[in-house]
């Protein structure tokens, strides 16, 4: 089972929500060691018109597997047996991975402005184009899609373990056409988070090591929900103290001498 399996009877050993004091159950100072974010700061851009050239392509082939349950099509990438065949028609692209490549970096400190600095760099977003030929056989094309960023970002003082920049990235197309020479023009939807970042080593209160739950296997179990509810409807307060049965509806609480009662409506 998961840390989050109705059948993991030890609820108060995993992670999740704090329900009293957060206080309880610390046991001890560890150190860890993390990347800790100095400064981070998100741009989101619509890029129209940008030209993306494609070193190389593949060919996407669907396959069919079936079963007692019916037939799963999936597709997977295989070397071309022949170029695409114009006329090229674009059909969609987005972004290969979460992390851009940052080149011509320049960080430079403001003097009006301590712990500030000037940030510029170009930010590589790798990029899978979809597009199919006139024979309606379906490529996909690796491209790459470069914006220049200059922001103002909060930089960490000098010291022996040195800060980095690292970029986040995400970026789906709008439209796109194909302009020929392995080239497409497209409207790009892009999402960049520039981070500032330092490998340290951090002191932080724990609650212990975690108690790993065994792993549940999947089976088709229909009754597993139905049995794991209880047996009997729990009672709950009102907000006048008096009980009431949940999950009922249509139903008035009243208090009385001798407790509450509940009547439908």
């Amino acid at each position: 089972m998961s840390f989050y399996s109705y059948k993991n009877a030890n609820a108060a050993c995993c992670p999740g929500a704090i329900t009293g004091n957060a206080l309880d159950g610390l046991q001890e100072k560890i150190c860890v060691q993390v990347k800790r974010v100095y400064d981070s700061a998100l741009q989101q851009q619509q890029l129209d018109d940008k030209v993306v050239t494609i070193t190389s392509y593949a060919q996407v082939a669907s396959t069919c597997q079936c079963n007692s349950c019916g037939c799963q099509e999936t597709q997977e990438t295989v070397a071309p047996s022949s170029a695409p065949v114009p006329p090229i028609t674009f059909e969609s692209c987005r972004s290969t991975t979460t992390e851009g490549v940052i080149r011509n970096l320049s960080v430079d400190r403001l003097c009006d402005r301590p712990c500030f600095a000037r940030v510029r760099a170009t930010i590589d977003v790798p990029i899978d184009i979809l597009f199919v030929d006139s024979r309606c056989v379906e490529y996909i094309g690796k491209g790459v899609v470069s914006v220049e960023k200059d922001v103002l970002l909060s930089i960490p003082d000098e010291s022996i373990v040195p800060y980095t920049l690292e970029a986040m990235v995400s970026a789906i197309c709008v439209s796109g056409c194909y302009l020929g020479n392995n080239q497409f023009k497209m409207t790009i939807c892009l999402t960049t988070i520039l981070k500032v970042l330092a490998n340290v080593e951090i002191m932080i209160p724990s609650y212990g090591f975690c108690t790993i739950p065994p792993a549940e296997e999947f089976a088709e179990s229909v009754c597993d929900e139905f049995f794991s509810l209880p047996l009997f409807p729990p009672a709950s307060l009102c907000n006048d103290g008096t009980y009431t049965a949940s999950n009922v509806s249509n139903t008035s609480c009243r208090g009385c001498s001798g407790g509450c009662s509940c009547s439908r409506n």
